[in-house]
């Protein structure tokens, strides 16, 4: 009786090396591609995190009767949204910090004009927050305030349509969220390539 062996064929070691090599190939040509992508994910997700919690301040200081602000530490690149609390005289965190992405910066990089029908020109970040007491800037802030109406306001409690926060990831474009004296809060997208605004 004869046995019969079956043969088994496979891919020889050279084979497998060309294939390892065309996906190398490929794998290298599509990464540029991939990581400008994420990064205008991640800076995207932040100028819409952004946008929503300005909107949750002026829906929250008209609900709760009382001042609410949009609170920007520019050194630590966090943001947070603080309520004035009347009783005790003070600023209190709603919701805990949230922190931007990995190389988002809050910065216009060389943006010299804020988008049309925003801001006064030169373009510029949120005016300083203001301590508990109301008249000493806390360094390096930025602060977008809505009074018990849901207006935006300056310290003196006068309206203000100046108010903008601005995020960039130095390479894909500058994000913008500002605020009128309406109020209405827009979000605006400049690309690094040109100087002008879109608003989202």
């Amino acid at each position: 009786m004869r046995l019969m062996r079956n043969r088994q064929s496979g891919f020889s070691v050279i084979e497998l090396l060309v294939v390892l090599a065309i996906a190398g190939v490929l794998a290298a040509m599509a990464l540029p591609s991939a990581t400008r992508t994420l990064a205008d994910v991640r800076l995207h997700n932040d100028a819409r995190a952004l946008h929503n919690l300005l909107s949750l301040a002026k829906m929250r200081a008209a609900a709760k009767y009382t001042r609410v602000r949009l609170y920007c530490d520019l050194g630590s690149e966090q943001f947070a949204l603080q309520t004035w609390n009347k009783t005790t005289a003070s600023w209190d965190m709603e919701e805990g910090w949230q922190t931007l992405s990995t190389n988002v910066d809050f910065s216009f990089d060389a943006l010299n004009d804020p988008p049309l029908d925003t801001q006064t020109p030169p373009i510029s970040q949120g005016a300083a927050c203001k301590a508990d007491d109301g008249v000493a800037d806390i360094g390096n802030t930025a602060c977008i305030v809505f009074n018990s109406r849901g207006i935006p306001v300056k310290a003196d409690g006068d309206p203000d349509g100046n108010g903008a926060i601005y995020i960039t990831d130095h390479e894909t474009g500058v994000y913008g969220v500002t605020v009128s004296a309406t109020p209405l809060v827009r979000l605006w997208w400049s690309p690094t390539a040109t100087t002008a605004w879109a608003h989202k």
